[in-house]
């Protein structure tokens, strides 16, 4: 069962398909989504968004989400938001590099709804 402290979310994602299949299954958990294209986008709109959790996928052309994820966790005022990685790389050193940049948790691609409920869940 997700924390009711898990409102909103904020996807970044540069495939539009895989934008609209976490919106829809996290939608139905009753939640509110946010999407962005890039890790620096992600970066960027976390202010505004203020954002519960952050979903990013590893490989995308604007900031990637690794690179994304060690920015957040080094700023002060986003350290604490919870990070999940989500990607299609799927060996134990990628997970390994995701948990030393403070991600808390890594799905990997193609995911299930339950994969994603149970990582949100472990947060």
């Amino acid at each position: 069962m997700l924390g009711a402290s898990i409102k909103n979310v904020l996807i970044a994602d540069d495939s539009a398909t895989d934008r609209k299949r976490l919106s829809l299954a996290l939608e139905e958990l009753g939640l509110n989504v946010t999407s962005v294209n890039s890790g620096n986008e992600a970066v960027t709109s976390v202010e505004a968004n203020k954002p519960d959790i952050i979903i990013l996928d590893v490989i995308m052309e604007d900031g990637d989400g690794y690179h994304a994820c060690r920015t957040l966790k080094r700023n002060q005022e986003t350290t604490e938001i919870p990070i999940i990685i989500i990607s299609s790389k799927s060996n134990r050193v990628d997970k390994m590099w995701a948990e030393k940049l403070g991600a808390n948790a890594y799905v990997t691609k193609p995911f299930t709804d339950d994969d994603l409920v149970k990582a949100l869940e472990s947060i």
